[in-house]
């Protein structure tokens, strides 16, 4: 496992009493490294949508938790945020609460001349993906081996 990979890990046992008492779910760590800073973030959700009260309470008491383990060598700035409305589908958790609804799938190599995707979250598996999407007026599957994905997110409707 990665350091990066190690942090993550740590961070979500430290975050995941926290979360349990804040009545959030995790939904998902990162530490990334943005331009020359580090970044830990922690997305939290709950069925009724996340507060700012919801994030600061949960960003308190885990600064004071990774304070107090102190594993991370690198300075870095912690954020607690919400996924948001169009978040990114990371996790087979994620793709299994967003069945059946609108997502954008963008790919790293063309598929029939295009990297971009609008349509429903059909099934998943471990190495697929089929989204029902609308081609030549007509709806039909396309089914993306998973690794072929760069992004799957949320379609945000405005």
């Amino acid at each position: 496992m990665s350091r990066k990979e190690n942090y993550q890990v740590r961070t979500e046992e430290l975050l995941k009493p926290i979360a349990d008492a804040n009545h959030v779910e995790i939904y998902d760590v990162e530490y990334v490294k943005e331009g020359s800073d580090w970044y830990l973030r922690c997305y939290i959700d709950k069925e009724e949508g996340v507060s700012i009260n919801d994030c600061e309470n949960v960003s308190r008491a885990l600064s004071d938790e990774l304070d107090r383990e102190d594993f991370i060598e690198e300075a870095y700035i912690l954020e607690v945020s919400s996924p948001g409305l169009g978040r990114t589908l990371k996790k087979d958790k994620h793709l299994e609460k967003s069945l059946l609804q609108e997502v954008d799938i963008k790919t790293y190599k063309p598929v029939n001349g295009t990297k971009d995707f609008t349509g429903i979250l059909k099934a998943f598996s471990e190495d697929t993906v089929t989204l029902g999407a609308a081609l030549e007026n007509e709806i039909e599957d396309i089914v993306f081996d998973r690794k072929d994905i760069a992004t799957i997110k949320l379609t945000l409707d405005f």
